[in-house]
């Protein structure tokens, strides 16, 4: 069917792309670029810039085009809706959604199951997500990012799905996203966000559905190809950080200069060390006996494709396997290996039920994180933040070492590399001075900078620079074109107060915000406890009384003022 209008937008649309090509050819740079094709002294550089801006076009245009695809594909499927007769059973029903995803794959030279799966997104995109779908169809946001917005939004009522967009794409929201705009994340790292935030907003409490799910724990074991199987674990989020931490920290131990096999190999036959090493409980039904069967096979006697029983791993794991008598079968030691956690005060508490924050992970059920905490395992470091807006404190020092503390400070803020885009997390990565130590940069952590060892490697032999940080927000980076890419923050939420606290403020007429009588004399201490050190890169404050520091860091971190904890007690 002939459409002069669409036909001539059409030709209109190549005309432009055409031209924009030829630019590009030429070395014409987009306006405000900078980049002029006259009076350069550098063709290949303008070429080069007119390039990058080229690409960030046609980024534009294609999500452009995107949402011109998800409004066509949902205006046909209504449209055919409205023509076909009313189905007389679901048979018939059927049949009419499948000529509906019939048209629509041979328009677009897809399957019919790509097809099905392009109408149901559209029509989500169409009737739920208006906000979405306007960004798409402006390009500031690609296709991708829109396919993140309808998975994480699949399980929320209209209330919540309609809260979660708001969140990150209205700036008029009550509460939005922080720094970095959806948009400028990669996918993968929006999905993060977005995935975050649900969990922490969704209608049902983590707790519930951390219950639920925690039933459907499992292993699996997939024979593949060549001699190979996969053997995946579905286990609660503390304790498969945990074993990948401790596993990831052993083998980065066993590098060196004479260890061929790359980090993901000796992640791989740490594990199946530690698995095969630990030994394994069996039952006699019939003698009601219990024996350990020591692992045997693949993981000692030197055969090509299995872990040589002389690697170095033996000693490297020792001291990650369980006691000789084993592991009781009814319960699940906390992680051994280093897991940080951010908590907020009143759930450590147990006055609250917000979730926590697991590195690497997301957000986890507050009893998960009183639980590590009540164990005391020597791996957990508990991460306290400002009641006041959830943000942790900072850590410092002037030497050039940098101390346990502030790389832990440094893992909680950064949360993982931060390059653009990289999805490293933090326990793999190191800690690199922004401005130089030798050029007069300091040790503190508005100096530093989290980065895996490939981006470590590109700071320092190229020009790609890492721009200011504070402690709140990693560096964004500047590109060797000039171009500057923000850094993505951690999209921290000011976390809740108990209600009687808040029933005892609003009683006093002081409203739901902070009181001024609560200084951060009583919530966050002129001079924390070891494990939050005051930078030293930063004037120090007068040292708090003796009187007032406590032997351990918990209840001064938790302590409020003495009329609330009087009236309080006496409930």
């Amino acid at each position: 069917m002939e459409n002069v209008a669409v036909d001539e937008a059409v030709e209109a649309f190549l005309a432009s792309a055409a031209e924009l090509a030829d630019c590009v050819r030429r070395g014409v740079g987009s306006p405000g670029s900078g980049v002029s094709g006259s009076g350069g002294s550098d063709p290949l550089r303008e070429q080069a810039d007119a390039c990058l801006d080229g690409l960030g076009v046609s980024a534009r245009v294609g999500a452009m085009v995107a949402g011109l695809t998800v409004r066509l594909v949902s205006g046909f499927a209504d449209k055919s809706e409205a023509m076909a007769a009313p189905a007389t059973s679901p048979g018939q029903h059927t049949a009419q959604e499948m000529g509906v995803v019939s048209e629509v794959a041979c328009a677009l030279t897809v399957s019919e199951r790509s097809a099905s799966a392009l109408l149901a997104q559209s029509r989500e995109l169409s009737t739920t997500l208006p906000l979405t779908l306007a960004a798409l169809h402006s390009g500031n946001i690609s296709w991708q990012h829109a396919r993140v917005m309808v998975d994480e939004t699949a399980s929320l009522d209209p209330a919540g799905a309609a809260a979660l967009e708001a969140h990150f794409l209205d700036p008029d929201a009550p509460h939005p996203a922080r720094w970095c705009p959806a948009g400028d994340m990669v996918p993968s790292r929006f999905r993060h966000k977005a995935r975050t935030w649900r969990e922490r907003h969704h209608p049902v409490s983590i707790e519930v559905r951390h219950a639920k799910s925690f039933l459907d724990r499992r292993l699996e074991y997939a024979p593949d190809r060549d001699g190979m199987a996969w053997l995946s674990a579905n286990l609660p989020a503390d304790q498969a950080a945990g074993i990948w931490n401790g596993v990831t920290a052993t083998a980065r131990a066993l590098q060196g200069p004479t260890e061929d096999r790359t980090l993901t190999q000796l992640r791989a036959d740490v594990a199946a060390k530690l698995l095969l090493s630990a030994g394994f409980t069996t039952s006699n039904p019939t003698a009601g006996s219990t024996d350990a069967v020591a692992g045997t096979g693949s993981a000692g006697d030197g055969v090509a494709g299995r872990v040589p029983a002389t690697d170095g791993i033996d000693d490297a794991v020792t001291g990650l396997l369980p006691a000789p008598d084993g592991v009781n079968a009814g319960r699940v030691p906390s992680p051994a290996a280093q897991v940080l956690v951010t908590v907020p005060v009143f759930a450590l508490m147990g006055l609250t039920d917000e979730p926590a924050d697991l590195d690497g992970y997301g957000p986890i059920p507050a009893s998960m994180a009183r639980k590590l905490v009540a164990d005391g395992a020597s791996s957990f470091r508990r991460v306290l933040i400002d009641p006041r807006d959830g943000a942790p404190l900072e850590t410092g020092r002037a030497s050039y070492r940098i101390p346990a503390s502030m790389r832990q400070w440094l893992r909680m803020r950064d949360g993982k590399c931060s390059f653009p885009g990289c999805n490293n997390q933090s326990l793999d990565n190191e800690a690199d001075h922004i401005l130089a130590w030798a050029d007069g940069g300091t040790t503190g952590i508005s100096n530093l900078g989290s980065l895996c060892r490939k981006h470590h490697r590109l700071k320092h032999s190229t020009a790609w620079r890492p721009n200011e940080a504070t402690k709140d927000e990693p560096p964004g980076w500047t590109s060797p074109t000039g171009r500057h890419y923000k850094s993505e923050h951690q999209d921290w939420e000011t976390p809740q107060w108990p209600p009687h606290i808040l029933d005892q403020l609003s009683r006093r007429e002081r409203g739901p915000v902070v009181p001024e009588h609560i200084q951060s004399e009583y919530l966050l201490p002129a001079d924390p406890p070891a494990e939050v050190a005051v930078p030293e890169d930063v004037l120090p404050g007068q040292p708090p009384p003796e009187e007032l520091l406590p032997e351990e860091p918990l209840p001064e971190w938790v302590r409020l003022p003495w009329p609330i904890g009087e009236q309080h007690s006496s409930r």
